[in-house]
């Protein structure tokens, strides 16, 4: 929004959808309005202007957008995230807060309800909330509200791609020679023959021309913290279907992949530092269950220890990350869009996915994975093994220690090495190199009692050495 127009719209003064407040510190007066317009009709806070028009403008931080956006969200019910931005008139800033009429009404504001009259703010009474509760009709999930966009915005390649594709993967019974209107409606992906949100997300040209931030921000960082360099980033903008597969790209052309040989296998053995099936399911879960009225991207963020994938979203009500761990039914935010991502085996089960993660996580001899939920964002990890100087840290014993360089040294180590190394029995040997491996710092590699060797899990260094003394001994 430029200057002129933000000076158009001051001139003329508080509307039924225009609001002005002086300072950020009166948080309770702009959430009583956040309340107000969510049950009334969209509208427009601009903080920095007074009521008579003049601009003031306001101290901006670092976290001023973050912080106002976590207080409007934490004490709104149901949470509402509006789109905040900071813009500039005269030298001076102001924040713009623009809040969208909520589908399921009454929305609180610290216990209490309100309503736009006018340029006036006023509480709800118990049964004028009652009144707007039943009048606001069941709930309609984000993804199936109508979005302001045409045919003429949809990619019929991408529709045409994805009935072929859902056809083939999961047998939908469906010609993808049907035209694009007919298909969209028989996918139930219309309203009242009007496009929804999902539409333009998963088949859309350009979905950033209708939604805030609808993009993946990949980086790649040094180190093992978010103050280390940037080695490679990335905006991704595409719909659904290709912003997945170009995230995927981005991950594979900066994580890295073990190859060795094994005894009695021609080809090649290889295996990337993480699942790509726990990759995409994360992936795929971000897109889909994030709140896409957020001013955040989804975020991928690979540091040289682990990845981890940022959700701006909430978790269901009365869940906590432990849920996320456990059997739990599904409750999508956005389901339209997750069913969609099913039909081409983009997610393997719908419900099933957190559990699935750390099932492959575990398979891959990796630590499980973390899943944090900050407020405004899950987050989900997936970690290395610890790398050579945090061993003791795990409470290795002193033969484990010692095996581990060894590994380090010369690639590989077999059972009888571990014997020779440490001078003990075959027994003591065998239960050290399966707690090594347990514990995800060893993986097994060949078979027999001959072939199997241990080495350090996606070190690379190992794995090389280990296929250059395979081919030594042939």
């Amino acid at each position: 929004m430029d200057e002129k127009e933000l000076l158009k719209l001051i001139e003329k003064g508080e509307t039924q959808k225009m609001e002005f407040k002086e300072s950020l510190g009166l948080k309770d007066e702009i959430g009583e309005v956040v309340s107000a317009f969510s049950n009334t009709n969209p509208g427009r806070i601009l903080i920095g202007v007074r009521d008579t028009g003049e601009v003031v403008g306001v101290q901006v931080g670092k976290k001023t957008v973050q912080e106002l956006a976590n207080y409007i969200k934490t004490h709104t019910d149901n949470h509402i995230f509006p789109e905040i931005s900071v813009e500039e008139i005269e030298d001076k800033k102001i924040v713009v807060i623009d809040v969208k009429e909520s589908p399921e009404k009454s929305v609180f504001f610290k216990s209490k309800a309100f309503r736009r009259v006018g340029d006036s703010t006023h509480k709800l009474s118990a049964s004028e909330i009652r009144k707007l509760a039943k009048e606001s009709g069941p709930r309609m999930y984000w993804d199936e509200q109508i979005c302001e966009a045409s045919l003429e915005d949809i990619d019929e390649e991408k529709v045409r791609w994805f009935l072929k594709e859902a056809k083939r993967q999961r047998g939908l019974d469906m010609s993808e020679n049907v035209p694009t209107e007919e298909a969209l409606m028989r996918l139930k992906l219309l309203k009242n023959k009007k496009l929804t949100n999902a539409v333009v997300l998963l088949f859309g040209k350009e979905p950033q021309k209708f939604f805030t931030r609808p993009e993946v921000k990949c980086i790649r960082f040094k180190g093992t913290d978010v103050t280390g360099k940037m080695l490679d980033f990335k905006v991704i903008k595409a719909n659904l279907f290709d912003q997945l597969i170009e995230t995927e790209r981005f991950i594979y052309n900066n994580i890295s992949m073990a190859a060795w040989i094994e005894e009695g296998k021609l080809q090649r053995q290889e295996k990337w530092e993480y699942p790509p099936k726990a990759i995409r399911e994360a992936l795929a879960n971000a897109l889909c269950h994030r709140v896409y009225e957020t001013s955040s991207s989804v975020q991928v963020r690979i540091f040289d220890d682990r990845i981890e994938f940022w959700n701006p979203g909430k978790l269901p009500e009365g869940w906590t990350v432990e849920t996320l761990k456990q059997k739990h039914e599904s409750k999508p935010p956005n389901p339209s869009l997750i069913q969609h991502f099913f039909w081409v085996k983009y997610v393997e089960e719908v419900g099933t996915g957190t559990n699935k993660i750390i099932k492959w996580c575990k398979e891959w001899n990796l630590l499980e994975p973390d899943f944090e939920f900050t407020g405004t964002s899950l987050i989900v990890t997936f970690k290395k093994p610890p790398v050579l100087k945090d061993l003791e840290k795990l409470g290795l014993n002193e033969r484990q220690i010692k095996a581990v360089n060894y590994v380090a040294k010369k690639g590989s180590i077999a059972n009888k090495e571990y014997q020779e190394v440490n001078d003990v029995a075959r027994t003591t040997a065998t239960e050290d190199l399966s707690d090594l491996v347990k514990r995800g710092v060893f993986i097994r590699v060949g078979k027999g009692k001959r072939g199997l060797k241990y080495i350090l899990v996606l070190h690379k260094k190992s794995a090389k050495n280990v296929q250059k003394n395979v081919q030594k001994r042939k």
